[in-house]
């Protein structure tokens, strides 16, 4: 693809996500992406098949875009329970706080919007959210293995409980714009996470 090519595509991507997170993926036409771009349809279908090809494109950009943000300075900690912390504190302060996405956490929206409406939309965005579950639970294994949690604890139901937590913020956060919400559960989470570690 050439130059222009790809940065007509990047374009089409971010106004696309501004509209899909601000307004939903039902309620933006392929006119408003069209407003919104600049372009004709058949300068935008030179790129994108249907509206779906380019909520795929958009949802593997806001992919990336919340990893760099979430995994900010993570992979340097070597203590895994103190990795699962930062983590947390970069949802809950750096991606929800300061708003990375128009319109709040564009894979809560997504969710709620298409869970029952596009079976294939929906399951991707779960997916997400399960990945990011099982990467909770890995670093707990992790830090079994080093000797740091206490003994009979269920990985897998704290990491869910941890993701679960995570979204409800998000949605009260959307909902009222209170700061004190991300704070409350970020001192919340660091407390129960700390709870989990052997005396």
């Amino acid at each position: 693809m050439s130059a222009k090519g790809e940065l007509t595509r990047r374009n089409i991507i971010e106004k696309s996500l501004q509209l899909f997170s601000v307004k939903g993926y039902y309620n933006t036409s392929i006119s408003d992406v069209l407003q919104a771009t600049g372009l004709t349809k058949g300068g935008l279908y030179c790129h994108f098949k249907s509206k779906e090809d380019v909520w795929r494109a958009v949802y593997d950009d806001a992919v990336a875009v919340w990893k760099s943000v979430v995994f900010k300075d993570t992979r340097s900690v070597a203590d895994p329970m103190q990795r699962i912390e930062r983590t947390i504190e970069n949802v809950l302060i750096d991606y929800l706080g300061r708003e990375v996405f128009d319109g709040g956490c564009f894979f809560v929206n997504m969710l709620v919007e298409l869970s029952g409406q596009s079976d294939t939309m929906g399951r991707r965005i779960l997916k997400g959210f399960v990945g990011f579950s099982k990467l909770f639970q890995s670093w707990l294994t992790e830090a079994e293995s080093a000797g740091l949690l206490k003994p009979g604890l269920d990985y897998r139901e704290i990491s869910n409980f941890l993701v679960i937590t995570l979204n409800g913020a998000a949605t009260l956060y959307m909902s009222t714009r209170d700061g004190a919400i991300l704070q409350q559960t970020n001192d919340q989470l660091r407390f129960f996470i700390r709870q989990l570690r052997k005396e």
